[in-house]
């Protein structure tokens, strides 16, 4: 399920990094609650049902820790630091084409969310994995863009206590709504935060 603002990294992720441990497929969370993704797969999203169809849930968390504790904390730990974690809204999934020896057994007819994954910087991986420092240096690009959004905000602001003309002002007005709207789109990461 890759958001709109975050599927161009998938044209930037290098493919080789995955060092084919088979946890981020045997240890899986979403975004959304469980109740959610139901939701969106009936209401016809292909991402949700795509996953619903790759991915079963387990029993509890301490299932899914058993399988891999450290992989469920850092998953844990990582929602808390963004400010998204409820233990009521996390389900933790595993799934069902992962073979004992870490292989895909629909690898060739995999789903484009196994194909694409990891597609957003924000994606959680398990601890090793080979995307790790990659995703964390997107992740720390898109901070830096976002401070500095903030900085010429802040440029703006004065700018505008300094202008006069009405439609001076009114151009200023769009450009901060723009770039407002940038920082918000990043806002459920803790863009407020950077």
């Amino acid at each position: 399920m890759v958001s709109s603002k975050d599927s161009y990294h998938l044209f930037q992720r290098p493919d080789n990094l995955c060092r084919l441990c088979g946890l981020c497929c045997r240890v899986a969370t979403t975004q959304y609650p469980s109740e959610k993704v139901v939701t969106m797969a009936e209401k016809g999203d292909q991402g949700a049902i795509d996953f619903l169809s790759a991915f079963e849930p387990y029993n509890s968390i301490d299932e899914a820790r058993q399988v891999s504790a450290e992989t469920v904390d850092n998953i844990i730990q990582r929602l808390k630091e963004d400010g998204n974690y409820k233990e009521d809204q996390i389900t933790f999934y595993r799934c069902r084409y992962l073979d004992d020896n870490n292989l895909c057994t629909r690898y060739q007819d995999r789903y484009t969310l196994c194909r694409h994954f990891p597609a957003s910087p924000w994606a959680i991986v398990p601890p090793g994995c080979g995307y790790e420092g990659w995703l964390f240096t997107k992740r720390e690009d898109i901070k830096q863009k976002i401070r500095k959004v903030k900085e010429e905000l802040l440029e703006l602001q004065l700018l505008k206590s300094k202008t006069k003309s009405a439609d001076i002002l009114i151009k200023i007005s769009a450009v901060e709504k723009k770039m407002l709207h940038s920082i918000e789109l990043y806002k459920k990461y803790g863009s407020e935060n950077w």
